[in-house]
């Protein structure tokens, strides 16, 4: 059954598409919840002559996600729980805590669903999460579990210390193999 978007739907499409979907799923989810509209000759001309509005929202749409995604861009947001030993949580971060973070420490408001689900974290240090912000606009954030920055930061450089320095050890070892 093809139906009009009133609004975005994960997967579907945004305001204002012609997508079709199951007739049970129209009639059961999208139209009572006012999401979508049977695309009848009616609706299809009206939808035509919205079009000029759509796009317009549309732009302001993307323009604020950009603006999202530039602000969060390499920063980082620190999240307290409870560690165990070895760095085990009891439980894991939810996308609530960090939706809550992002908005105390960067002051963006962060939909808590948009956050990506990969797998959860669960152990204490750095991890990269993916924010769905609009369609195919992502941005990532690095989350600080029950870590500072600044320890962060020094664990990251003796990192690369020992990267720089492990290539010339590695040459060295060749060397003296092809003697």
């Amino acid at each position: 059954m093809k139906v009009i978007l009133l609004g975005e739907l994960r997967g579907k499409g945004g305001e204002g598409d012609v997508v079709d979907v199951a007739q049970g799923y129209a009639e059961n989810f999208l139209f009572p919840h006012k999401i979508a509209q049977p695309a009848t000759p009616g609706n299809v001309k009206q939808l035509e002559e919205r079009r000029h509005n759509i796009e317009k929202r549309e732009a302001e749409r993307i323009g604020a996600a950009e603006a999202t995604k530039a602000s969060l861009a390499g920063k980082f947001v620190s999240v307290d729980a409870k560690i165990g030993e070895e760095g085990q949580l009891f439980g894991s971060v939810t996308p609530a805590q960090i939706a809550d973070a992002i908005k105390d420490q960067l002051g963006i408001e962060v939909d808590r669903k948009r956050i990506g689900r990969g797998k959860a974290i669960k152990t204490s240090g750095k991890h990269d999460v993916e924010i769905n912000l609009y369609r195919e606009i992502t941005a990532s954030v690095s989350v600080l579990v029950g870590v500072t920055e600044e320890s962060l930061a020094e664990a990251e450089e003796s990192a690369e210390a020992e990267v720089e320095t492990e290539p010339e050890t590695q040459a060295e070892v060749t060397a003296e193999a092809a003697e």
